[in-house]
């Protein structure tokens, strides 16, 4: 099969299923279909060798063996499985460094960053951290309700509440992925802090700033900063930053001082995964890989390219699901009861200021109104208010085994486990015609639809050093 960008074709391999029985499928589309993939511009995978290279020459950092010098006590943080990140690809290279030092295994912990996101399965954090890791260092799932620090607030006025496990270790050490992101812009960097944080603060930090949009550039949003301010003061000052391909193989590793490198490697992002919107297309499709482990991800991470549709446009995702529905507090596909939404809602129109509080619920009064009069809906939860999208059903479907069921209809999304079926179904909408014109983004929660290269800019942020009040939280904390 060809991956060049933008080739048509009546049959196309994708990949689904990830962390879960990972594999390729093919789908088949009528021949007189004109369909486009839109393939990323990514180098070769990297070997190990190559990936070893990476590490031992972090970004204005001394190297890793320096590090672990008279440092007994270490801490890895690691994004969860809803982020595709391949940990395993890093965690040997660190864990014979930490012995070469004189520290065993056993003494090494690995704090799985989950945010408000549900706790992973143990058979996926194997899968996630691979079995060495697993099976001799100390591993820990967060949780944003318990065994807290309270480290004051930030200058923007976010409590920082952080898990004790942190501030325990005499060196703190992350490994994450740099994705498109919608409160962000993109991820990595600083937004790892926010996976080891207390309930409180990730709540204030996702109501209290303004979104920078998906896939634009976030790093001089107050979100931001206020999460370099706190990644400064828990001192997450050493990372591991991982991107991946369409197949989940790492493409770029970028490690050391994240405020030094991470303005490139969103550079980098941006201009391998910019890819084009669905202007002309009749079908849109949208495969959720790799953030296809549960319905909630998968709608929220994998389905970006749906909001550039225009009305009558045909749209499919494709994702396996593994776990089910899935769960994040903040932003749940599955509507709380009505008194716990109104709950939610006060608190945050709590912490925002006036301004954005008044486009908030204009933007929430809109979308409503337009959902009653039947003209567009809302996405099934994803977060993004005041979205339109089109009329058609969004149609998703779920090839694989799975451990967890879903109902054939959650919110606006139709659930089928037959292509065929879909397809006939899309054909309907479209007024039974035989020319159609299909677009395929085979990993769209890497894509970034609609955007351009990225210059890389100074971040004034990786000049500012841990401020007084930084570190007398830190102090006052230990």
């Amino acid at each position: 099969m060809s991956r060049m960008r933008g080739t048509a074709m009546s049959e196309i391999s994708l990949r689904t299923g990830v962390w879960h029985e990972e594999q390729c499928i093919t789908l088949r589309f009528p021949e007189t279909w004109d369909v486009k993939v839109l393939w990323p511009k990514t180098p070769p995978a990297l070997s190990y060798s190559q990936i070893r290279q990476s590490l031992e020459h972090p970004v204005g950092q001394a190297p890793f063996h320096e590090l672990c010098r008279k440092k007994s006590n270490p801490l890895i943080i690691v994004d969860d499985p809803n982020r595709p990140t391949p940990a395993a690809r890093v965690l040997p290279f660190l864990l014979r460094l930490f012995r070469q030092r004189g520290i065993s295994a056993s003494s090494v912990r690995i704090l799985i960053a989950t945010g408000t996101h549900a706790a992973p399965l143990p058979a996926t954090v194997l899968k996630k951290i691979g079995p060495e890791a697993f099976a001799t260092c100390r591993v820990m799932v967060h949780d944003a309700y318990q065994d807290l620090a309270k480290l004051g607030r930030t200058s923007f006025g976010t409590p920082v509440e952080v898990n004790r496990e942190v501030l325990r270790s005499d060196l703190v050490i992350g490994i994450g992925g740099i994705y498109p992101n919608h409160t962000a812009g993109y991820g990595g960097g600083s937004k790892l802090a926010l996976g080891v944080l207390g309930f409180r603060s990730i709540r204030h930090l996702h109501y209290g700033h303004t979104a920078a949009g998906w896939s634009n550039s976030g790093q001089e949003t107050s979100f931001r900063q206020d999460l370099d301010e706190i990644c400064k003061a828990i001192r997450l000052n050493t990372m591991v930053s991982l991107q991946v391909n369409a197949d989940r193989e790492v493409v770029r590793v970028d490690c050391g001082d994240p405020f030094r490198y991470y303005d490139n490697a969103v550079a980098f992002c941006r201009d391998t995964f910019g890819v084009p919107g669905p202007s002309n297309a009749d079908v849109v499709v949208s495969n959720a890989f790799p953030n296809d482990l549960s319905l909630t991800f998968a709608s929220m991470k994998g389905m970006m390219p749906f909001y550039h549709c225009s009305p009558g446009v045909s749209r499919i995702a494709i994702a396996s699901c593994s776990e089910g529905i899935g769960d994040h507090v903040l932003y749940p596909l599955v509507g709380r009861p009505w008194v716990s939404r109104q709950y939610q809602w006060a608190l945050r129109l709590g912490i925002m200021g006036p301004q954005q509080a008044a486009r908030k619920l204009a933007a929430r009064m809109a979308c409503e109104v337009r959902r009653r009069v039947g003209r567009t809906y809302k996405d099934g939860g994803n977060g993004s208010d005041g979205h339109s999208v089109c009329q058609n059903k969004l149609w998703l479907y779920r090839p694989g085994e799975h451990l967890e069921d879903l109902p054939p209809r959650i919110a606006s999304i139709r659930i089928v486990k037959s292509w065929d079926e879909i397809l006939r179904a899309v054909t309907m909408e479209q007024n039974g015609r035989t020319r159609i014109k299909a677009l395929v983004y085979p990993c769209a929660p890497l894509q970034a639809v609609g955007a351009q290269a990225a210059v890389p800019t100074q971040n004034p942020a990786a000049e500012r050093g841990l401020s007084d009040e930084s570190e007398r939280w830190f102090k006052a904390a230990r």
